[in-house]
């Protein structure tokens, strides 16, 4: 073989290689995308039960200010 020929191969082995290995740090960066997703998924349902529970508290607690009983100090 020429040197010129193992030159090539030498530098297609390499980038063979590397392909191999950006493959599987996309493949990582894919799952650890999936997996954000669905945290923030979850999260984001947490939130709106959370807000909604606020919200329920809010209006029964606020229906009528005169008819609480004033409180112990008084």
């Amino acid at each position: 073989m020429s040197s010129a020929t193992e030159a090539f191969e030498l530098r297609l082995d390499e980038m063979e290689v590397k392909l191999t290995f950006i493959d599987d740090a996309v493949q990582a960066l894919t799952s650890a995308d999936a997996e954000q997703s669905q945290r923030i998924a979850v999260l984001e349902r947490a939130l709106r039960e959370m807000h909604s529970e606020l919200s329920s508290m809010r209006t029964s607690q606020a229906e009528d200010p005169q008819s609480e009983p004033p409180p112990p100090h008084y």
